[in-house]
This record gives C-alpha cells, structure tokens and sequence, in this order.
C-alpha cells in the first residue's frame, strides 16, 4: 500500500545550476509547468539548503521578512546579476534574520511572486528564468556553505533517483538526490532516453529505494509498466520505489494506482518516509516469502 504525506503545497522531487545560456533555446511553457518549476523544483532546492542552517541566536520578530522584502527582492531578480542579488540576500541575513526565514519566508515566496508577473504578463519567460536561475545561484552559493553530511561507520541505506526515461526535466531529482545524501544516504541518480538502460542500472547495482520524479501526467500511463519492470529487474527483490511530482501533488493517491510504496508532497517528508517505507517493504517481501 502506497503512504503519502500531509498536503503542505511543497513538491519533493532536481540541486544543480541552470546556464543562463539556455535561456534562448527554452520553449515557452504553460502556466502549470511554470508554476511546476517553481514549486517543484525551486522550493526544495531551497530545502536543501536550509537542511543544515543553524538559527541565528536572539532573532527579533522586528527584523522578520514582510512583504515588502518579497516586494524588493523580485524586481531585482529580473534586473541585477546573481552577486548583487547574494550581496541583497546576505544584507538580510545580517540584519539578524535566520537562515531558514530568509530561504523559506523570502525566496520562496518571491519565486512564486516571478511566476504570477509572467501568468499576468508583467514580465515575459525569459525573464522570468533568469529571475529564477538567479535564486538557484544564490541558493547553490548558500548551500556551499553549509557543512558536509556526517558519515557514519554503519552500512547506509540506497538509492537511485531518476525521471521517467527520456524526460528532460532533471533539476527537481538533483534537488531530491542532495537532500538524501546530506541525511546520510549512499544515492546514485540516472537520466537517459532509454528504459533498458536505466533498468541495466537497477539490475547491476543494490538499491534500498528508487525515485521516480514525475514531471506531467502524459508520463502516468508507462508508469505503472515501468515501476512493474524496476521491481523485476531490481537486483535488491525488496526495493522500494517513490514517486513524485506536480500530478502527485495534485492526486497523492495516484502513487498507490501505478504501484509505488509512496509519495510525499514535502522534501523532508520524503526523507523521513523512506526509511520507514524501505524497513515496511522488507518485511512485506520477507512475510510473502
């Protein structure tokens, strides 16, 4: 049976720097892929980053971000390069606002900000990626600063995170892979065109769980086909698999219909459950057997 998470409007599943050089060869999206990269992939980079943070101590609620925060910093993200736009970030952090408030409270809300001037025809795409790759730069550049995971001596948990084979939407499984990683996970992550080799990957390797990121319902047909292969061709016959994306978000019961363990709509949540879902599906298999 397939678990999922308390609705919070946060995406789990891509760390990783988008060049502003392909900018000229993006096609325009819909507004749902739009918000999608903003809500899927955006918001848990930023989760990455603050995973770490330590709160800076006596925090006034004085200095707390309000909407004029998000009112300032929005323009300059479509106008200003991504240091000035750090060198603002970094102002905020030394008024005494913690880490986690700034990413959560101020970026992300202004990345949602970018999205509604382009839906309202504010702004045109193109400025509205490079607004976004700006915040990925200085999200990247915060997250640089934060200590790397502790590894312990004991054996750790798998994983391998990917997209539907062929799918070039990868940012959001990055995202997902890091987050893992910095909690203790050995993960590895895979994209390519064809399905063989992705299942040649899960068949010569041991994974604990497998996460299948998900980026628009055309893909939820092959799913259930694919996932169904992964299990057979698992060289682990106890492997877990998760999904995510915007149409879990939308329909979280939809991981139960293609055959997934889980879903969950928050990147901590996802780590969080997959543990529990790795020790629950091994049991399940052990009963069976």
């Amino acid at each position: 049976m397939a678990t999922t998470a308390p609705v919070d409007g946060k995406g789990w599943f891509d760390r990783g720097r988008t060049s502003p050089d392909n900018v000229s060869v993006l096609p325009a999206p819909s507004p749902n892929i739009l918000s999608a990269l903003i809500e899927g992939e955006i918001i848990p980079r930023l989760m990455v980053a603050h995973r770490n943070a330590v709160p800076v101590p006596n925090f006034s609620p004085i200095h707390a971000i309000g909407p004029q925060d998000v009112a300032t910093l929005a323009p300059m993200t479509l106008e200003a390069e991504a240091d000035i736009v750090l060198a603002h970030v970094e102002g905020v952090l030394a008024r005494g606002v913690p880490l986690e408030a700034v990413l959560v409270d101020l970026m992300a809300p202004t990345a949602r900000l970018l999205g509604e001037w382009w839906e309202s025809d504010r702004c045109d795409f193109v400025e509205v990626t490079m607004g976004l790759w700006r915040l990925q730069e200085v999200v990247h550049e915060i997250a640089d600063r934060t200590p790397p995971p502790r590894i312990d001596a004991e054996p750790r948990l798998t994983a391998l995170f990917t997209v539907m084979p062929g799918d070039p939407h990868t940012f959001g499984t990055v995202v997902v892979e890091e987050l893992f990683r910095g909690g203790g996970w050995d993960t590895d992550r895979w994209f390519g065109a064809e399905a063989g080799e992705l299942l040649d990957r899960v068949a010569g390797r041991h994974f604990d769980l497998i996460g299948l990121t998900i980026s628009c319902d055309c893909h939820i047909a092959p799913l259930a086909s694919l996932i169904a292969d992964l299990r057979i061709f698992s060289k682990n016959p106890r492997v877990s698999v998760m999904v995510g994306g915007r149409v879990f978000l939308q329909d979280p019961l939809l991981a139960t219909c293609v055959g997934a363990d889980g879903t969950a709509r928050d990147p901590r949540l996802a780590l969080d459950m997959a543990a529990d879902l790795v020790r629950a599906r091994a049991g399940e298999v052990l009963a069976a057997e």
